[in-house]
């Protein structure tokens, strides 16, 4: 262990998905010191899937530590309950179903125990320690297989009246639009998410347009295989299809946002998640059609910034649901 292993302020931050648990010490600044990864036994019954939490946390304490410890976040795939800390029924986690999640930690810890989503737990990452610190009011949205959003207003995550707001990624920006997983038509999700960009590839190599493209020869001429990170080493290398996939993405996530400053007007964006880094040398841009898709006149005033975080925001976002009250706004 580290000096830093001694401090007052360290958290155990986990992030759980449907084949992995990562879990990690994390100290007041929001540096994770040291992490771990194991297993995710998601297909079992909710006691293994509870075990596999066990040992990623375990594997983490040392005989000293506990006492330096004030708290367990855990980020777990939704849908769920943040306030009474249970895990209602994600689809990529079978083995739980209303499983108290948050009372079984702290029962077998013996600390306080916080649970929320991905994303939120993210962005809440992100406003404290990332791109978002000294900003008050923050949007976050990550763009991955999905497009999840966080809400912080006051430095503070921001549930609704049942724990179910910012489901951003669900708003329509086209009520004629694909029908998106939700149910729902036309949700930026199932326009602009990865597997949206990839498919949208698809479709314009399959209209026989794109026998040129780079997108062919990377996928060997299998249409299906096409996905997003294809599409993105594809831009990179001058491919002109590829340049035209991203530039429809970001038209439809420029309307979306403008969507979002007008309703929120929040002090910053971020964005993270895989696709964040693809999206990243079009930020100028997605912000400048933004500001040309809301009435806000001030649009172009609101920062559009990468995630700080990447794949460690579920460990670091976990430990920022249980960061000392020291660290958010008042």
């Amino acid at each position: 262990m580290t000096d830093a292993a001694h401090s007052d302020d360290l958290v155990i931050g986990v992030d759980i998905g449907g084949t992995k648990v990562a879990a990690g010490l994390v100290d007041a600044a929001g540096k994770i010191i040291r992490q771990v990864r194991h297993p995710m036994i998601s297909d079992g019954d909710a006691a293994q899937g509870f075990e596999a939490v066990q040992n990623a946390i375990d594997a983490l304490l040392a005989a000293d530590l506990k006492k330096a410890l004030h708290g367990i976040g855990i980020c777990s795939p939704g849908p769920l309950d943040p306030t009474a800390g249970v895990v209602i029924n994600p689809p990529n986690l079978p083995c739980w179903r209303n499983f108290p999640l948050a009372h079984e930690a702290g029962r077998v810890y013996g600390l306080p125990v916080k649970l929320d989503n991905d994303a939120n737990a993210a962005g809440l990452t992100e406003a404290l320690w990332g791109a978002g610190a000294g900003h008050r009011n923050v949007f976050y949205a990550t763009i991955g297989t999905g497009i999840g959003t966080g809400l912080i207003f006051d430095g503070a995550l921001y549930h609704g009246r049942t724990g179910a707001a910012g489901e951003g990624g669900h708003m329509s920006i086209d009520y004629r639009g694909p029908q998106c997983g939700c149910g729902k038509h036309g949700c930026i999700e199932t326009l602009a998410s990865g597997p949206a960009i990839g498919k949208r590839a698809q479709e314009k190599l399959a209209t026989g347009g794109g026998r040129d493209s780079v997108l062919w020869e990377m996928s060997g001429g299998k249409l299906q295989t096409v996905s997003s990170e294809m599409v993105g080493r594809a831009d990179a290398a001058g491919d002109r299809l590829a340049r035209e996939v991203l530039s429809e993405t970001i038209s439809l996530l420029s309307v979306w946002l403008g969507n979002i400053i007008d309703l929120l007007e929040p002090d910053v964006i971020i964005v993270g998640g895989g696709g964040a880094a693809m999206l990243k040398p079009f930020f100028p841009e997605i912000q400048e059609k933004t500001s040309r898709s809301c009435v806000n006149s001030r649009a172009l005033e609101i920062p559009l910034l990468p995630a700080c975080y990447g794949a460690d925001s579920g460990i670091a976002g976990g430990a920022a649901l249980c960061a000392p009250s020291s660290l958010v706004w008042n």
